[in-house]
Parts: C-alpha cells; sequence; structure tokens
C-alpha cells in the first residue's frame, strides 16, 4: 500500500500551483483505481492547516467548509484508508526520532514515516526530502519521471 503525503494534497488542491495537474492526476488514479492507498492521519490535519493558512495564500485561502469537502472526498474513495497510530507505533517513532538531525519539523517527518511504518506502507509518495533521513521507508516523489 502507498500512502501520500499532505505535500501532494495541498499541490493537488490548489490549482494555481504549477504541479497541481500533475498531482491531482496521481492522486485521482488512486482514487479512482483498485488499489490500496493511504493518508495519514497527520497528513490531514496538515493538509487543513496549509490550504485554509492565510499567512501563506492571503485572501486567496481556502475556506474551512471547502477544504474539508475535499478531505473528505478523497476519504470516501473506496479504495483509501486513514491511518494513524497503532501499538507497533511508538517504539518505531522512538527509533526514528533517535535518528541525528531529528529535531523541530523533523519531528513531524518521523511521525509519518513511523505511522506508515506501523500500517504496513510499502512506499510514501512525497516531494519532502527530509524523509531521506528515514531509510527504513521507501519514498518517492510521483512527478518526477522515473
Amino acid at each position: 500500500m502507498i500512502a501520500f503525503d499532505s505535500n501532494l494534497l495541498v499541490y493537488a488542491h490548489r490549482n494555481e500551483d504549477p504541479v497541481h495537474d500533475a498531482a491531482l492526476a496521481v492522486i485521482g488514479s488512486y482514487a479512482d483505481g483498485d488499489e490500496p492507498w493511504a493518508i495519514p492521519w497527520p497528513c490531514c490535519c496538515e493538509f487543513l492547516s496549509v490550504v485554509t493558512n492565510r499567512r501563506i495564500w492571503g485572501e486567496r485561502a481556502t475556506p474551512m467548509p471547502e477544504a474539508w469537502r475535499q478531505l473528505e472526498e478523497w476519504a470516501s474513495a473506496p479504495s483509501v484508508r486513514l491511518i494513524a497510530e497503532t501499538e507497533e507505533f511508538l517504539p518505531i517513532f522512538a527509533r526514528m526520532a533517535a535518528h541525528p538531525r531529528i529535531t523541530g519539523g523533523r519531528v513531524h517527518d518521523a511521525r509519518i514515516a513511523a505511522i506508515c511504518i506501523a500500517n504496513g506502507v510499502s512506499e510514501l509518495l512525497t516531494r519532502d526530502r527530509d524523509f531521506a533521513h528515514f531509510p527504513e521507508l521507501c519514498t518517492r516523489d510521483p512527478l518526477i519521471a522515473a
């Protein structure tokens, strides 16, 4: 099962982003398909936080009801799972957080990586290179041609 990081959700939602169409197509291919895929709960929250943030988007920030509808649309896809911490999460998270240079915002990334591993995610689709700090989790930028 693959999982989507919040940055791809944001790009797929914000149509003014240069990679909007490509991100939307990638998510759409999973949402419309039968292959299982996942969104970690922290990524759902981060998506809502980013797209509704007036400090980022000014007057063009997405109103919360619209952002929520988008999240519900993805969450209603038959093949999606919203994933969270499991009983196996804490020791995995501890291992991730013990890596050198895992401080500040990278702690959030360690949490997402640990949630993915604890839920059996085989690959996290992301544009965030910071996930390279967690070699236990395979990552890929789906917007770069193979």
